[in-house]
């Protein structure tokens, strides 16, 4: 669980920063509007996503492995029930 909330803190702190920078960039070149704001929005998002690819990689990475070490103690479990079962 710790793990995720790294990564997710983390991948919201990247597109708030992205998204700030867009919006910053595109208030002063155009003016503030709402069609300004949606694209700074998307805009954000795109480059955050980009962004996270490389930045992200290693929080990425041991997300992935305690998600994995989770899923193989519960097959394990499972496999054990099933072989208890198996033997009453």
């Amino acid at each position: 669980m710790k793990h995720f909330l790294i990564y997710s803190g983390l991948r919201i702190a990247l597109f708030l920063g992205c998204w700030a920078v867009v919006a910053a960039i595109a208030t002063l070149i155009f003016g503030s509007g709402t069609e300004v704001g949606i694209w700074s929005l998307v805009l954000g998002a795109v480059i955050s996503s980009i962004l996270s690819l490389k930045l992200l990689e290693g929080p990425r990475e041991r997300f992935a492995q305690s998600v994995q070490g989770r899923a193989e103690r519960a097959t394990a479990r499972l496999q054990e029930m099933k072989s208890s079962e198996d033997t009453d």
